[in-house]
């Protein structure tokens, strides 16, 4: 898991990986709880991702936790989907 600073109170999510004979076990979402404490604990008020469209699976782990998708932003050019959530 990654997290880096987009702007003042904006993280990203970088890297997000949970192996797959570890799937299904909610380790993707502990993982995800995690990211988003520490960017809270780091001052953040909104967390970004980016993902790419043949990745269903995380797509729909982040809108089971409240992420929905945005406008693009950045200059990756493997990502497809883009997604935020405002962290309270």
């Amino acid at each position: 898991m990654g997290l880096r600073h987009l702007a003042p109170r904006t993280l990203e999510l970088t890297r997000m990986f949970v192996h797959p004979d570890t799937r299904g076990k909610g380790g993707a979402s502990a993982l995800l709880h995690a990211a988003e404490s520490t960017a809270r604990t780091l001052g953040a008020h909104t967390i970004r991702l980016n993902t790419r469209k043949d990745l269903t699976e995380a797509r729909a782990l982040y809108l089971k936790h409240g992420y929905t998708e945005t406008l693009p932003y950045g200059n990756d050019p493997l990502a497809d989907h883009w997604f935020e959530r405002r962290l309270s």
